[in-house]
């Protein structure tokens, strides 16, 4: 945790790659001390017959060269890594990543296929706050905008798990810092297993709570204070899905859900088993499996205290410690099986439910079926069911709504109507009036029903609430520009684009208004605005080219 994330020479992995899909080859080399992305796009000689695969007008392959300095690095190395490069003040992720356990430098998650440079990935303020320490909030107008550095330090520091250093620092040493071993006695086990949480547990949707601020937590609070998690609930026995995996979860779900843990109760949270001052992958094989032999013996050996007060455990026994299996001492090759993650979100990997019988197929790695809705059903993580019951009680119409929007939002028609109703009821709460996502989010399922007067009067609202909002002005734009309101939709689109250089669609919406209203220069210059963030955006550049050479004109009729 502590190599997590740091300045970029520091964390520096040379790499080149050649995107085929795209034609880009990409470079990260090192400068003086300084970290470089370099991209280049070069169009086939004449005559050689190369295939077509980048983008441009015509199906031709258009040329492209350019470079970044990354700043920081995300990753400690052991799974991947990542860059950091920042414009005018915004931070964005490379667009290629290291894969640590295949080895290879590829693009980032879902730009596999990509046929353009992704050079607007804005940094996520939920990466920065797990993988380093002192992230800091990002301003008003883009999620990925910072006054100045995005964070204060590199890696994962002392005070992320154990609270504020300033007592500490002061007394020499003196004065303690909170102890997790000593959390129980002082605070609900929530609160206790939340500073793991905090970053541990993301769920299928997670909505942060009206007024909160996820980088705002601090060791000792609820996590469920400042945020509602969801899983998709699935029928037991679904395709793909390992016999112990009824639905997709985090580990902490499911170490819930484990015998171990009603068995053993709040006695048994994320440090009962791994160090987190230490990794399994320092040891050796055989040190590995002595080490979590030994902590599932705290419980099972018969002379441990855990035992003795629970005598009637089957498990508990005289001589099980060295009659269970003395040929496999590695408890967790049957009773924790794993199984291959394809994705980099905390999706259970090694089976939490420690699950009494060893799946049959336990030996081999299985992978996982992609996380998928299988029954439209959102629940709270947990179920609601023992530590979760607090959990649940914060779980109201607006969070279940808004995670509805958010499935909605990447596809799933089935979500829309259940969305839209939720948050319909949750706009009648007083509360309501200035919280300008549940607005934003409601005016674009109504606008996707075919409600438009609905849709516009929601995205007013959000403005009102958060002139800021640069999804409900882009969406509140495109409706006046429908009904030929052509200066309120330019300047909500110039609001959005503004605001925000990544809503490159706003930005070609404003671009074509603008040359059809006559203003040449004004199109030009949004363009020109886009290719500086996109220099591979491809409709930005054609239209640009066609407006300079005359081809498209910005008559004005």
């Amino acid at each position: 945790m502590a190599n997590a994330s740091g300045l970029a020479a520091e964390g520096f992995l040379p790499g080149r790659f050649a995107h085929a899909a795209s034609g880009v080859e990409y470079r990260i080399d090192e400068e003086g001390g300084r970290v470089y992305l370099a991209f280049e796009r070069k169009p086939p000689e004449p005559g050689l017959g190369v295939a077509v695969v980048g983008p441009g007008s015509a199906g031709t392959i258009t040329d492209l060269k350019g470079r970044r300095e990354l700043k920081y690095f995300l990753g400690s190395g052991k799974r991947g890594r990542t860059y950091l490069f920042e414009q005018e003040g915004y931070w964005f992720e490379s667009p290629i990543n290291w894969y640590a356990k295949k080895r290879v430098w590829d693009m980032a998650p879902g730009y596999l296929k990509a046929r353009e440079v992704p050079l607007t990935l804005p940094v996520d303020p939920g990466c920065l706050r797990c993988h380093s320490s002192g992230a800091q909030p990002s301003l008003p107008e883009a999620r990925n905008r910072y006054a100045g550095a995005p964070f204060l330090q590199g890696g994962i520091t002392c005070a992320s798990c154990h609270g504020d250093a300033s007592a500490h620092l002061a007394s020499g040493g003196r004065t303690a810092m909170l102890k997790l071993s000593q959390l129980s006695p002082q605070l609900s086990a929530v609160q206790r297993d939340s500073i793991c949480l905090n970053c541990h547990l993301e769920g299928q949707e997670a909505v942060v709570h009206e007024g909160k601020r996820l980088v705002d937590f601090r060791p000792g609070e609820s996590i469920f204070d400042y945020a509602s998690y969801f899983v998709w609930e699935s029928q037991p026995g679904a395709a793909g899905a390992l016999p112990s995996d009824a639905r997709a979860t985090s580990q902490w779900e499911a170490l819930l859900e484990s015998g171990c843990r009603r068995g053993a109760g709040d006695k048994l949270t994320c440090t009962s088993c791994p160090d987190p001052h230490s990794t399994a992958s320092a040891m050796s094989d055989e040190q590995r499996i002595a080490y979590y032999r030994s902590r599932c013996l705290v419980c099972h050996a018969t002379d441990s205290p855990a035992a003795k007060s629970a005598s009637e455990n089957e498990h508990v026994r005289a001589g099980f410690a060295t009659t269970h299996h003395p040929e496999n001492p590695d408890c967790t090759a049957c009773h924790m099986p794993r199984a291959a993650a394809d994705d980099i979100a905390h999706e259970q990997v090694t089976d939490h439910r420690i699950p009494r019988t060893a799946p049959v197929h336990a030996a081999k790695s299985q992978k996982r079926a992609p996380a998928s809705p299988i029954s439209g059903t959102l629940a709270a993580v947990g179920g609601g069911a023992g530590v979760l019951g607090e959990a649940r009680s914060k779980v109201q119409a607006r969070d279940l709504g808004l995670a509805y929007a958010m499935a909605a939002a990447k596809g799933d028609a089935r979500a829309v109507e259940q969305a839209r109703a939720l948050l319909q009821e949750a706009e009648q709460l007083p509360e309501a009036a200035g919280d300008h996502e549940l607005h934003a989010q409601l005016g674009f399922l109504e606008q996707v029903a075919g409600e438009k007067a609905a849709a516009a009067q929601e995205y007013g609202l959000a403005l009102a609430a958060d002139s800021d909002d640069s999804f409900a002005a882009g969406n509140l734009a495109l409706l006046k520009a429908g009904d030929r309101q052509y200066g309120e939709a330019i300047a909500l689109w110039e609001r959005a684009f503004g605001h925000d250089p990544t809503q490159t669609r706003a930005g070609m919406n404003l671009a074509v208004v603008q040359c059809g209203l006559g203003s040449r220069e004004a199109a030009l210059a949004t363009l020109e605005r886009i290719l500086e963030f996109s220099p591979d955006e491809a409709q930005a550049r054609e239209l640009a080219g066609e407006i300079r050479a005359g081809r498209h004109a910005c008559s004005g009729h």
